[in-house]
């Protein structure tokens, strides 16, 4: 009885050493933004270095969907304010153009004629496209070890899939994703309707109809796909409390004047594209409930209509009263933390 109770108890140690020392390896992310109108997109950036801080992902690139001469130098900043300031941007020269209230915020200078917020990449042409530095990430990484965070339009990534073989792969677009992407995560469309007869058009989807339509269509059957809708993202508004409060560690900070400048001090922003990059990497903490598999069609209004399917790509994010709070928590803490380089 004794050697069995001493067998019992080094098995629980064993178990209990392998469960400290089996830390999951990071994720690797490349983000794809839209950064320029909505700054949720923002908040997104920063919740991705906490992340990389803690050692949960591991963040490879960003790329840009939309076109504004300053969105390679404001992302710029906010890499080099969280400690990487050497990480890859990729610019789509031909991507629609936005405005942005806050994109500004990165020419601002100093008393003393030095960048109030510093970074060292003066202009977007300096960047490779976004189709080049996707191309080149994902063909360096292992197979199916890449998750794509999507949370703008569908241009980079439907270039991507249209992509001819070139010097950075011998392989097309989506013969690169299918070998080296393990899922898309993404912020787009709505699926869970109050009243079904409103044909809600999301922002992401409309705002670049035919990209979105061939991500949709086009994506790889083998490789999950799974859909942060509207709904999401608007139960879970950003609490201007931690904007008033959680930044103060630096002065001025980036996100937070950003936040500021795009929805004023009053204001809490829903969290669309956070709850693309917190189920990217933390999948399986249940945050979140998934739909049945299906597919995403999206009509030619920008409509997005699920089909169930047993053996769909598809699935969307699905959130329970109870799930809000813990899902709002995470979301701030993750924001907020001080970078930590």
């Amino acid at each position: 009885m004794k050697i069995l109770r001493s067998f019992t108890a080094i098995a629980c140690l064993q178990v209990l050493l392998f469960g400290l020392s089996a830390k999951a390896e990071p994720v690797k992310i490349i983000f794809d933004t839209d950064i320029t109108g909505d700054v949720d997109d923002v908040l997104a950036l920063a919740m991705l270095h906490t992340l990389a801080d803690r050692g949960h992902c591991e963040l490879l690139g960003v790329t840009v969907s939309k076109s504004h001469p300053l969105t390679g130098p404001f992302v710029d900043a906010v890499n080099t304010m969280y400690g990487r300031p050497d990480l890859p941007i990729g610019i789509a020269p031909h991507a629609p153009p936005r405005d942005s209230r806050y994109l500004s915020l990165v020419e601002e200078k100093t008393p003393a004629g030095e960048w109030l917020y510093p970074h060292d990449l003066r202009s977007n042409t300096d960047t490779p496209t976004a189709l080049q530095l996707f191309r080149r990430i994902l063909a360096a990484q292992p197979d199916h070890s890449v998750v794509i965070v999507q949370v703008g339009l569908g241009f980079n990534v439907a270039e991507l899939l249209e992509s001819p073989p070139d010097a950075e792969s011998s392989l097309d677009g989506k013969s690169l994703v299918r070998q080296k992407v393990r899922l898309l995560s993404i912020m787009a469309g709505r699926f869970q309707h109050k009243n079904p007869k409103n044909r809600f058009l999301e922002a992401n989807v409309r705002n670049h109809l035919p990209s979105m339509k061939t991500v949709a269509a086009d994506w790889p059957q083998e490789v999950p796909a799974i859909w942060s809708g509207f709904e999401i993202g608007i139960a879970v508004p950003y609490p201007r409390e931690s904007v008033h409060h959680d930044f103060s560690y630096q002065k001025p900070h980036l996100v937070k004047e950003a936040y500021l400048a795009h929805s004023g001090p009053e204001h809490d922003r829903p969290t669309w594209d956070l709850t693309s990059v917190l189920y990217a990497v933390w999948p399986k903490r249940g945050y979140f409930d998934l739909s049945q598999p299906g597919q995403v069609i999206v009509e030619k209004d920008g409509y997005t209509r699920f089909e169930p399917s047993a053996e769909g790509r598809d699935r969307y994010l699905k959130m329970r009263p109870e799930q809000v709070e813990r899902v709002r928590e995470a979301l701030v803490q993750l924001v907020s933390q001080p970078p930590q380089s």
